[in-house]
């Protein structure tokens, strides 16, 4: 059987017809349609000498046992966002699909090494708001006493939303079994933004997975009326967080691979007829090296509390969440970029600012890399998301290339 990337578009957009809505996909983790999605991808394995089953965790392996026991991971999520596009995720399953037939048809149904197909459970965290939840119980950390009373908009907690899917909130870091074994893993996936188009290139190596350090930022102005207040004494609130939300723009710039972003603002009484007494600003700053997220937090720092000077407010700082980055293996990162040389000729090197399931799985000290493939107008978590057929085809071509490679690899890791 040898390798055809237009089946796995074709399979993409059974997917697709069989799980979008007018607004997009649906296939939100938990819920009866991305049962159904993995129920239909269940079909697609007809003909090859696998092993499937559901760890505790709720994520879907699918294995093919090679001569050695150590194995080639494989795989993406196949849950979407509401109101989500066809690629997200969904392409890496069925590009890994793929290459998995093609392996186990080269070889006889036993391959050199073990390769290992997984569908990550709740990648997105669109209903309960907690993003890599099946591949962080694989890498031990998850946080059970959170999650469980994680509720959604119908007032349903998580833990009874595993329940429904035979998945024990207790039991989901018992997932960490599936790392034995475990000698590389390869993941690819949509830009989900515009470089890619923008250099006129279909295909990138990522170098890992961005940090990042977010922040809840709050001045304290004066609550005051708004047509008795003269400007020249007015303790704008507001006025300090705007100051503030142009100036992280400069800050990122003097980065090439950095991001700043003020996403949520709240004031304070919020009335047209009052100053601003108390404005609420999230900061969002993110970048693959460590020195450049401390001092791009050290400079908003200081740039707020200059701002606050001005306004004749007080600012204050509180950490909502912060992750290191991630770094994937070097090995394979050379890896990558051959198989993209190969197949497409030029390529990028981009870190990721989203975040993904490899960078879990590099955590745990597995030799890791992902390949991204250009999205069109760097639309994602969309119905418009997509990507041209041709580069469908070359990624599903160029992580064949990257498997072939990372298994000779692996075979010389163990000599």
């Amino acid at each position: 059987m040898p390798l055809n990337p237009k089946r796995t578009i074709q399979e993409l957009r059974e997917l697709r017809m069989l799980t979008e809505d007018a607004n997009g996909a649906q296939r939100v983790a938990w819920t009866d349609l991305w049962i159904k999605a993995q129920d239909w991808f269940d079909t697609k394995l007809g003909g090859l000498p696998v092993e499937k089953h559901r760890d505790a965790a709720g994520n879907k392996w699918i294995t093919l046992a090679g001569t050695s026991e150590k194995a080639l991971i494989l795989g993406s999520h196949l849950d979407s966002v509401p109101n989500g596009g066809w690629l997200d995720g969904s392409l890496g399953v069925m590009a890994s699909l793929e290459v998995m037939r093609r392996i186990s048809e080269e070889f006889g149904g036993k391959p050199p090494v073990t390769i290992r197909l997984v569908d990550w459970a709740d990648e997105e965290g669109a209903r309960f708001c907690r993003s890599l939840f099946g591949s962080s119980a694989f890498a031990g950390t998850h946080s059970i006493a959170a999650d469980r009373v994680r509720t959604d908009r119908d007032g349903i907690t998580l833990e009874q939303a595993l329940a429904r899917c035979d998945v024990a909130v207790d039991k989901i870091g018992d997932a960490a079994v599936e790392r034995r074994n475990a000698a590389a893993y390869l993941e690819i996936h949509i830009e989900q933004g515009p470089v890619l188009e923008n250099a006129g290139l279909p295909l990138a190596t990522v170098l890992g997975t961005k940090g990042v350090e977010r922040h809840l930022v709050t001045f304290y102005g004066q609550e005051a009326h708004s047509g008795s207040t003269p400007m020249a004494v007015r303790r704008d609130a507001l006025a300090a967080a705007s100051k503030l939300a142009l100036e992280i723009r400069p800050i990122a710039q003097r980065h090439p691979d950095a991001v700043c972003t003020i996403g949520s603002v709240k004031t304070f009484p919020g009335i047209v007829t009052a100053v601003v007494g108390r404005c609420e600003a999230t900061l969002d700053q993110r970048d693959l090296d460590t020195g450049v997220l401390a001092q791009m937090f050290e400079e908003a720092r200081v740039a707020s509390e200059r701002f606050a000077a001005e306004e004749g407010c007080r600012v204050e700082w509180s950490r909502i969440w912060s992750i290191e980055p991630v770094p994937f293996h070097p090995a394979l990162i050379d890896l990558c970029n051959a198989s993209i040389r190969e197949v497409a000729g030029d390529g990028l090197q981009l870190p990721s600012g989203p975040l993904h399931d490899a960078a879990e799985v590099c955590r745990t000290g597995i030799p890791t890399v992902m390949m991204f493939v250009q999205s069109l107008g760097g639309i994602s978590h969309n119905k418009i998301e997509n990507t041209k057929d041709e580069h469908l085809e070359i990624i599903v071509r160029a992580l064949d290339k990257l498997a072939g490679k990372t298994i000779e690899w692996i075979l010389n890791q163990e000599k």
